[in-house]
């Protein structure tokens, strides 16, 4: 048994005790527009003898012996304030030894006899409140709980009663009722000069995106970062709302400084960022953003990815990166799209020897229609052409002229072919 719950057993016990002694003669209270008017009862000096040994059985953690004890005496009760008395010390003992079911019944009996002074009457309320959430039972720990609530005394109202409430009403999917209460308990924590609990700011988060409240969503984000500001998954979530919003500077600046201090550690999430950065047209950082993340081993290695970061390099200008990052999504892929595209480059670049490696590799791979074929040898005949290797040109434009689209193309390079040798000759 925790430490924390012997000792409320014993205040709870004592508070009897002192109860029984002393004896009230008239207890009056609004149950919230309900006039309560009692006679507590006293009890013998027996009775407190016995009551006071199990009071030391449990102050002993001797719970078993305790209960016992009590149903001998509940058996032999008579009268509204004995039974009571014992029924909220046998609940007590029952949350004990983990019989809730059996606590929350003698709880019951305790306040139907309605005998006990006010303080310890309404006390047991909030206990009620608790294992009829324990059971499930939503609007009866509701009803317990706000009569609980109404009439204690305000300094007895703690942070984790507004918990209780919210949770509560978080189990009945009644979201626009839990971000008051548990908006309540952050601001009663602040209030004690304590910082509030990580799960209530994620309640109240949970509440705003259920009930789509994304500015307020954002908002609570904002917060939750300040104060737990290595928790990678409130940085993402707030850059999701800010794109959400269409406020997409706010959600790249979000993200982007994550990325700074090395929280994306995920594919998702550097392909978000890269993503984000394109589609601000800053295509330089979206290539050095995904091509790190393949390096680091974070995004899987695969023709898609690598394709990605050519392209981004490409619109960035950046041809000699462009070149190296379709190089690498060439190597892992067996057809020769990417690798035509490389050749592409090359030969706008004037290289034609790499340009000879792209294509070759292009044409062995294949797996691409007939017009980018025809293409792909007009280009190698081009590239032949420039090295002066005008056999291979012409071997290259020949195969090129076997298909419809690029016959025209490649018999127009045969004939300059003939017409630059001619020329040679004739000036030699």
């Amino acid at each position: 048994m925790r430490k924390w719950y012997k000792n409320l057993i014993l205040s709870m016990l004592l508070a009897i005790a002192a109860a029984a002694v002393s004896g009230q003669a008239l207890a009056q209270a609004s149950e919230c527009g309900k006039e309560r008017k009692i006679t507590t009862g006293t009890l013998t000096e027996p009775v407190y003898k016995k009551l006071n040994d199990i009071y030391e059985d449990v102050g002993n953690e001797l719970y078993d012996v305790s209960y016992d004890k009590l149903v001998i005496m509940i058996r032999r009760a008579k009268g509204k304030y004995l039974k009571a008395t014992l029924h909220q010390m046998m609940a007590q003992v029952e949350w004990a030894r983990s019989n809730y079911d059996s606590a929350l019944t003698n709880f019951e009996k305790a306040v139907d006899l309605d005998a006990l002074p006010n303080n310890i009457h309404f006390s047991l309320m909030y206990q009620i409140a608790q294992l009829y959430y324990m059971q499930e039972r939503y609007d009866d720990a509701l009803d317990k709980l706000d009569l609980w609530m109404c009439k204690v005394p305000p300094e007895k109202i703690k942070p984790a009663t507004y918990v209780l409430k919210a949770s509560i009403y978080a189990q009945k999917q009644d979201w626009k009722n839990v971000i008051p209460a548990i908006e309540a308990a952050i601001s009663m924590q602040l209030g004690l000069d304590k910082k509030p609990k990580e799960a209530w700011f994620q309640l109240k988060l949970a509440s705003h995106f259920e009930l789509e409240q994304f500015p307020k969503a954002g908002e609570t984000l904002e917060t939750m970062i300040q104060y737990w500001p290595d928790k990678k998954d409130y940085w993402i979530q707030l850059s999701q709302i800010y794109y959400k919003l269409k406020k997409d500077d706010e959600a790249l600046s979000v993200i982007a400084l994550a990325y700074r201090r090395d929280m994306l550690d995920k594919q998702t999430d550097i392909m978000y960022l890269s993503n984000l950065y394109s589609n601000r047209d800053v295509p330089y950082k979206a290539a050095a953003v995904l091509q790190k993340g393949l390096e680091d081993g974070i995004v899987k290695t695969d023709t898609k990815h690598w394709t990605m970061v050519g392209d981004a390099w490409y619109a960035a200008e950046e041809m000699e990166n462009a070149l190296a990052g379709f190089e690498q999504a060439g190597k892992v892929s067996d057809k020769g799209d990417i690798d035509l595209r490389r050749g592409y480059i090359l030969v706008d670049m004037e290289r034609w020897e790499p340009a000879i490696e792209a294509l070759e590799a292009a044409i062995e791979k294949g797996g691409f229609n007939d017009r980018k074929t025809g293409e792909a040898y007009v280009l190698l005949g081009m590239s032949y052409f420039n090295l002066e290797n005008y056999s291979k040109a012409s071997t290259a434009w020949g195969r090129a002229g076997k298909y419809s689209k690029s016959k025209k193309s490649a018999q127009q390079w045969m004939n300059h072919m003939r017409e630059e040798r001619a020329r040679k000759l004739a000036s030699n």
